[in-house]
């Protein structure tokens, strides 16, 4: 019997969570960094030294010439927007499936967004979907690295190249997936990452920004401390800019969380290898093919068969055995978002979207069916135990045994 109908749950304990210091890897390393900065008296970025030290050692991890720090993720897909620098009314193309993160920078530089279809696997945008999304004043696509899968953005790249327009990765729930030869925020024009708190490491909040283009790397850095270009000695603001600056600590923080980086993604990996090979030979839902390229933000279930409600049952009944979920990943595609669909922006008067976008029912059925019918997913988490993945197992089969169609 499952335990949200008066059974005994498969856990009583709570799984290592991102919110708890059990999920995460602070540690000693952390605390003296952050003395570190308290006791030089420099907490500004601006005149200290930890900013700069990041962004050396960020763009040389990622293999890209520069990257640039700011406040949190969102401001970092902000600077790449920023740096895209869209007439009003110009179109930028997105995925349905996202956090909202992606899809306020364009409206904030008074640019489109345009929804293409994902991939039913995987939820990354569909190449296929965005060529046919690309009008004339298409300008830039976004594509999302979506729970630590890659998108295929070697063929985005060339999709991007044949029109003219630039590619932005958000790789906030990626890093260090490799694509080919080359890690995700390295193939696109723009990479953006996120610090927060859920992510692979995190400072609380905080944002970094990969690319090989000295100009757009100048251009997100002037965006990102109000145009002021300090590299010259002269208090001038050359463009409209906002205040995206990180400080000292949250810097140093993230330096010391860099070095532990490459051993929380393979944890995560071993993780979600081993609860593949315990769910190998039962029925149960699909797990992501990983051709060695996921790193596992979330762990995605697909799922066939089920109606709204049943997919929300499944989801409530994992959460219920101990082992948290979420159906669908987000409650709407984006474009179905009161702050897209109703234009809640610019005083009411509807700027840019009103009369201009599809953000209609059935504009991406795809993403519609995942989040509707077929999507669960479980916060994955690089201090899982063996244990840990054994009662994830069991309670996947448990769950859907009595769930599934």
């Amino acid at each position: 019997m499952l335990a949200m109908d008066g059974g005994t749950p498969v856990r009583a304990e709570p799984l290592p969570s991102p919110l708890t210091a059990a999920g995460r890897t602070i540690g000693v390393e952390e605390e003296q960094a952050v003395l570190r900065v308290l006791r030089s008296g420099m907490l500004s970025g601006v005149w200290g030294t930890e900013v700069a030290a990041l962004t050396r050692e960020f763009a040389e991890l990622i293999g890209t010439a520069h990257a640039v720090a700011c406040s949190s993720g969102t401001a970092a897909l902000h600077l790449a927007v920023a740096a895209v620098d869209p007439a009003p009314g110009e179109e930028i193309i997105v995925p349905p499936i996202s956090d909202m993160g992606t899809v306020f920078p364009v409206i904030a530089q008074n640019a489109v967004p345009v929804f293409a279809d994902v991939d039913p696997a995987t939820g990354c945008l569909d190449p296929a979907a965005v060529q046919r999304a690309i009008t004339p004043r298409t300008r830039a696509i976004i594509a999302v690295h979506l729970f630590g899968k890659p998108a295929p953005v070697h063929e985005l790249r060339r999709i991007a190249d044949g029109a003219g327009v630039l590619l932005i990765e958000d790789c906030a729930q990626a890093y260090l997936a490799p694509v080919g030869d080359r890690l995700v925020g390295s193939v696109g024009h723009i990479g953006c990452f996120s610090l927060q708190q859920y992510k692979h490491i995190t400072a609380g909040d905080g944002g970094l920004v990969t690319t090989d283009d000295p100009a757009l790397a100048r251009s997100m850095r002037l965006f990102a401390d109000k145009g002021w270009p300090r590299d010259t000695g002269e208090r001038t603001y050359l463009s409209f800019a906002l205040n995206y600056r990180m400080t000292e600590l949250v810097a140093a923080v993230a330096r010391a969380q860099l070095r532990k980086l490459p051993e929380v993604v393979h944890r995560r990996r071993e993780g979600a290898r081993r609860l593949a090979d315990l769910l190998t030979d039962s029925p149960g839902p699909a797990l992501p093919t990983d051709t060695g390229d996921h790193v596992y933000w979330y762990l995605p279930l697909l799922l066939e068969g089920l109606d709204a409600a049943g997919l929300r049952r499944y989801a409530s009944a994992l959460t219920a055995e101990g082992v948290p979920s979420q159906a669908g990943y987000l409650a709407r595609p984006l474009y179905a978002e009161p702050a897209v669909r109703d234009s809640a922006a610019y005083g009411g008067t509807g700027f840019p979207t009103r009369g201009v976008g599809d953000y209609s029912d059935g504009l991406c059925p795809v993403a519609e069916a995942l989040i509707e019918r077929r999507l669960v997913v479980i916060p994955w988490n690089e201090n899982f135990s063996d244990a840990d993945v054994d009662d994830i197992a069991t309670a996947i089969g448990r769950v859907h045994q009595e769930v599934a169609p």
